[in-house]
């Protein structure tokens, strides 16, 4: 049976190499993304999303479980971009940059979560996949800064871990995770690449092979968890 894929939040970095990585593979891939990214990547199936309403998402989910997923990844995330960095010491906390990282990093995986929810509660052995951030984890943090990709991160991991709870009451072989996917190079980490230790930074093609390992490693057992790129557990 072939495998199919929904990638949402596609349309670069890891998120375009993970449809890339399941296309080449032979599986059915489906991919959501705010811009059209179908020039040269006619291997996939491109659902466009610019809108990000209820009504809009609703009809490009609708459209996306037409190929009935068995693996879903959410990648949308922003760390930084042309209006701010992250935040070195709360002096520099703009509330207003907090709420544009709340809606990338929060509304938006939780309103397609949201969407998919009828679809998670019934579908067999079904895998969701959130990437997320081990700077996210509260027990791991002892360095403080990042205020905002920080705290959004952390609701974000609260968003997973609730929503495979009351997933787990209806689909008992659903399996509902948020993934760290490791320093890759990619536009969200570039200005923080330098001094990395030798073999830490990766290829987008490279995490999309590592993320797509602990995919076929997900069972039910491990849902609600937050997961390293290597597929162990990492503290909430």
């Amino acid at each position: 049976m072939t495998q199919s894929v929904l990638v949402i939040g596609a349309s670069k970095g890891i998120g375009l190499a993970l449809a890339r990585h399941y296309a080449a593979a032979g599986a059915t891939v489906c991919a959501i993304s705010r811009q059209n990214n179908s020039a040269g990547n006619a291997e996939l199936h491109w659902l466009q999303d610019p809108l990000l309403s209820q009504e809009h998402s609703a009809q490009v989910v609708k459209q996306a479980l037409l190929y009935q997923p068995d693996t879903i990844f959410i990648c949308n995330g922003v760390l930084h971009d042309n209006k701010a960095m992250p935040e070195k010491t709360i002096r520099q906390l703009d509330t207003a940059i907090l709420a544009e990282r709340f809606l990338t990093n929060v509304q938006v995986p939780a309103l397609y979560l949201k969407l998919l929810f009828p679809y998670l509660s019934k579908q067999a052995n079904v895998r969701v996949l959130a990437l997320s951030a081990k700077v996210g984890s509260i027990s791991d943090n002892a360095l403080g800064g990042w205020y905002s990709y920080r705290i959004s991160k952390a609701a974000q991991n609260m968003l997973v871990k609730n929503l495979s709870i009351e997933v787990g009451r209806l689909n008992k072989t659903a399996a509902i995770v948020s993934v760290h996917p490791g320093t890759t190079d990619t536009a969200l980490s570039e200005p923080f690449q330098q001094n990395l230790p030798q073999g830490q930074l990766q290829t987008p093609a490279a995490t999309a092979q590592r993320l797509a390992r602990v995919a076929a490693g997900l069972s039910a057992e491990k849902t609600g968890l937050l997961l390293n790129w290597d597929g162990a557990a990492l503290p909430w």
